[in-house]
């Protein structure tokens, strides 16, 4: 049974109609979600979004923090997991890419400039978005002390590496290349 099958009873409605929307998210694009539909899954009147929601766009918001918030979980984990600098790193990019493939549409609302704004995040969003820049720059710090990788810019790998992984998540959640391809092309990266 999804998250909201059952319907909301009691409790905390903000979390139920989340809930919904994201079971919506595991099957269909940000775009299509309505607030009707979410309210219809939550089992409440078509009016209880707008309670807690102004808009469609700040529900969409709400869940690419929460979409972020799962994001940065996965690779805290998988960081969590590994041994040695550079198995942390690759643990990292095919922890962002595993979350890509599971939940491609949430991994999108993310990313979506529309509800999730780069320059400005929300205030919800921020201080996830600065956990994990320090996630990857404080194991890039540890890298550049490696052998083969002493020397290398922090700022500039950095970027080269996120840059990389998620061109190779963006290319997963379009069909262009097959999410077994990630773990080779890590190792190729890193390794």
């Amino acid at each position: 049974m999804s998250r909201s099958a059952a319907g909301y009873h009691h409790g905390n409605l903000q979390a139920a109609l989340e809930d919904a929307a994201l079971d919506l998210l595991e099957t269909t694009s940000a775009a299509k979600i309505s607030l009707r539909e979410v309210a219809r899954r939550a089992g409440v009147s078509h009016n209880a979004p707008y309670h807690h929601f102004g808009d469609r766009a700040a529900l969409l918001s709400a869940l690419g923090v929460r979409g972020m918030a799962a994001l940065l979980a996965a690779q805290e984990e998988a960081v969590a997991a590994a041994e040695g600098t550079v198995a942390k790193v690759r643990a990292l990019g095919l922890a962002y890419v595993a979350y890509a493939a599971a939940h491609p549409q949430a991994f999108a609302l993310v990313f979506d400039p529309d509800y999730c704004a780069a320059g400005a995040p929300s205030a919800e969003m921020a201080p996830l978005i600065a956990r994990n820049e320090e996630l990857l720059g404080s194991l890039v710090d540890e890298l550049v002390q490696e052998p083969g990788w002493e020397g290398r810019d922090p700022m500039a790998l950095s970027a080269a590496l996120w840059s990389t992984v998620h061109g190779m998540a963006q290319l997963i959640t379009l069909g262009h290349l097959a999410p077994e391809a990630a773990e080779a092309a890590l190792d190729a990266l890193v390794r």
